[in-house]
């Protein structure tokens, strides 16, 4: 499957080196070109004859060590480089990635690669979860680098929990991913919204909420990664604008409202991640309302409801909600899907630490009118959107693509 595709594979200084080595013979297995970059510390766990032995290639790892007056190495490398795997990945060398500091063979073909690099962390326990190292990962995550997470069990320092590397052959499954993707979305037309509206109560003051934008930019990406047009209709949002999408920026409820009804009818399927406001003021002020009595009654309106209104007026298209309860969640979710005509609605508990608002995880369930069609642990935004959008796709094909 790997036939044709040239692999760099970064090793880095851990006792799970020997695994690279399984992994280097996997990939050399499945047709790929294997080119091995070694850090000085992996070279201490692991000979580099051996990873020589297994790629059938002279081992780089000395940025100065030049045997090609042809080329120089880290550039040819980086730019013959189909995917950069690194694995394992020290805590040193995801902080490299992250700020770009390039100061040995195999951070600086990192920053001199154009090519997807899949990450595959492995560390102490408590390392893996320091915010340092959680918040490089986050960096690296928003830039587009790929990551598979360490597994759960005992470490070579006597800890057991979250940090050893995963298994070659998961790392395997996740470079065929990579490497030959599958576009269940190409065709398709996708509507996102995504981040938090604000209802203006005068010139310096709004109301909003504490959406961040990550779970709708996270789904927005992932749509376009898996082969369809996306559009995102995007609030206030504390995230990059995603590149290759195509962005509608909108304030209010009203706005987001009249800019999903502008593209309804081209799309196939709309996601509504979007937090917005139930209600508005009744009567804005052009001018900064001044500060006077002890206290100021604010009259509020109710919001046309954008999910509902979509039901309402959809004919092929697949509609897909998001929920943020805090309480009786699956009551309530089974309320919306039907009384908002959604084909799925998407429920999150924002009270439980790891989901909901800010953060970089989720923690979902999934419903159709029927009930329950999965719930989802723990997990990246990008991971949990990668998934809601193969489920949608399979649902699509199942009724007969978006023409059904």
């Amino acid at each position: 499957m790997l036939q044709g595709k040239t692999i760099v594979l970064g090793v880095t200084g851990g006792i799970a080196c020997y695994k690279a080595a399984a992994l280097c013979s996997k990939l050399a297995q499945a047709g790929a070109d294997v080119r091995v970059i070694m850090t000085e510390s992996a070279a201490k766990f692991v000979a580099p004859l051996t990873f020589q032995t297994l790629s059938r290639h002279d081992v780089a790892i000395d940025t100065f060590d030049e045997r090609d007056a042809s080329v120089v190495s880290h550039i040819h490398l980086a730019d013959s480089a189909d995917l950069v795997v690194v694995a394992p990945a020290t805590a040193n060398m995801i902080a490299k990635m992250a700020h770009g500091i390039a100061d040995d063979m195999l951070s600086t073909t990192l920053l001199a690669t154009e090519a997807p690099v899949l990450v595959a962390p492995a560390m102490n326990v408590h390392m893996y979860a320091h915010p340092a190292v959680t918040d490089n990962m986050r960096v690296l995550g928003e830039r587009g680098v790929h990551f598979i997470e360490p597994g759960e069990g005992q470490l070579a320092c006597g800890y057991v929990g979250k940090g050893r590397l995963a298994e070659p052959e998961e790392i395997m499954v996740a470079i065929n991913r990579l490497l030959n993707p599958a576009l269940p979305l190409a065709g398709k037309r996708v509507l996102v919204t995504a981040g938090g509206t604000m209802e203006r109560i005068d010139p310096v003051r709004y109301i909003t909420n504490d959406s961040s934008g990550k779970m709708g930019y996270a789904i927005a990406e992932a749509a376009k990664r898996l082969g369809a047009q996306v559009t995102l209709v995007t609030g206030k949002a504390s995230v990059a604008v995603p590149a290759g999408i195509e962005v509608v920026p909108v304030d209010s409820t009203m706005d987001m409202l009249e800019a999903v009804l502008d593209r309804f009818d081209d799309c196939d399927i709309v996601i509504k991640a979007a937090a917005v406001a139930d209600y508005r003021a009744a009567r804005p002020s052009d001018k900064k309302i001044k500060k006077k009595d002890e206290r100021m009654t604010l009259e509020l309106i109710k919001n046309p409801d954008i999910l509902q209104t979509l039901g309402e007026r959809k004919t092929k298209q697949f509609i897909v909600g998001f929920a943020a309860e805090t309480d009786n969640g699956e009551l309530h979710a089974m309320d919306k899907i039907r009384r908002k005509k959604s084909d799925l609605l998407v429920l999150n508990d924002v009270t439980v630490p790891g989901a909901g608002f800010g953060t970089d995880t989720n923690i979902v369930t999934v419903f159709d009118e029927s009930g329950l069609v999965v719930a989802l642990p723990q997990l990246s935004k990008r991971e949990v959107a990668e998934r809601l959008l193969v489920l949608i796709a399979e649902r699509l094909k199942a009724r007969g693509g978006s023409d059904a």
